[in-house]
């Protein structure tokens, strides 16, 4: 395990201690799963990533992503953070890279200017669940500690997935959004049940013109009690957001700000872009800056 590059990286920012701060590995070649799940239980943060040499041509990196207790299939700002500190290391110029993950080739668009960079990320195949039954949705409420009263009634609660599955839940108010307490616990519980390990919770209550919603995503099944900026919610929300004809957009082309992480004074933004085809979500991207707090040596 010697000599591994570590870069800590706050994604969807521009401001350090802010955004959600994943771990970097830059060379993981010949690490075992079990390394990989010691070093990102280590650095503790919601995802680390690891960056491997290709195993094949029609990928630049192949990269894996583990949380302090699991391996999870993709994370977003845990691969904008893996291709930015890749740009600051290799002094990347505007380039595009794939990259080989679980849920496949996805296309990485580096962009540079004045000597900083700006990752945009093409996600997963989108898909979108039935909405939640009666009994389903009592017990995510009760988990949640919010009213029905609380809800958007014009968000269904349904699972969206761009990768990494996460339910969306719209709400009303961006106060009740900030003082949200739910009870992991039971939240653990249904995540078994329904085999979804995210929850969304997001209002259009906003006071910024360019920033659309603001969000929370809780996943305390995979040991995350709060994310603090989630690329996999806020980029599967676009798509939710076009297929049940919840916003407004033109020419087949949708594209807003979500901001997340204010409760905990992590604010982050995530640019998401979303092409309709027939109607229906089509390719999601989502885009953010992001800035490094620091890079070290594994002994």
């Amino acid at each position: 395990m010697d000599n591994r590059l570590i870069y800590q990286i706050d994604s969807f920012t521009r401001e350090k201690f802010k955004g959600n701060p994943a771990g970097v590995v830059l060379n993981a070649d010949g690490l075992s799963e079990e390394n990989m799940q010691c070093i990102a239980r280590e650095l503790n943060n919601s995802e680390t990533a690891f960056i491997f040499s290709p195993t094949d041509s029609d990928s630049d990196y192949t990269i894996r992503y583990f949380t302090p207790s699991i391996e999870v299939p993709s994370c977003g700002h845990a691969t904008i953070a893996a291709l930015y500190a890749k740009s600051l290391e290799d002094n990347l110029e505007s380039c595009v890279l794939r990259i080989n993950t679980k849920i496949g080739i996805l296309p990485i668009e580096i962009e540079k200017t004045d000597d900083d960079y700006q990752i945009t990320m093409t996600q997963g195949t989108f898909t979108l669940s039935p909405s939640f039954d009666d009994i389903r949705t009592v017990k995510l409420l009760s988990a949640l500690n919010l009213d029905v009263s609380d809800l958007d009634q014009n968000c269904p609660i349904q699972i969206a997935s761009t990768g990494h599955s996460k339910v969306m839940i719209g709400i009303k108010s961006r106060q009740k959004l900030n003082g949200l307490q739910p009870n992991l616990e039971a939240l653990m519980m249904l995540s078994n049940e329904i085999e979804c390990n995210g929850y969304f919770v997001f209002t259009f209550d906003s006071d910024h013109q360019d920033i659309l919603t603001y969000g929370r995503m809780f996943a305390p099944a995979i040991g995350i009690a709060e994310d603090p900026v989630t690329g996999n919610a806020n980029g599967p929300l676009g798509g939710y957001l076009v297929q049940n004809k919840l916003v407004d957009f033109q020419d087949d082309y949708f594209e807003f700000n979500g901001r997340q992480g204010e409760k905990i004074n992590r604010l982050g933004t995530v640019n998401v872009k979303v092409t309709v085809n027939n109607g229906k979500p089509d390719v999601i991207k989502i885009k953010g800056h992001a800035v490094a707090i620091f890079k070290t040596t594994l002994l």
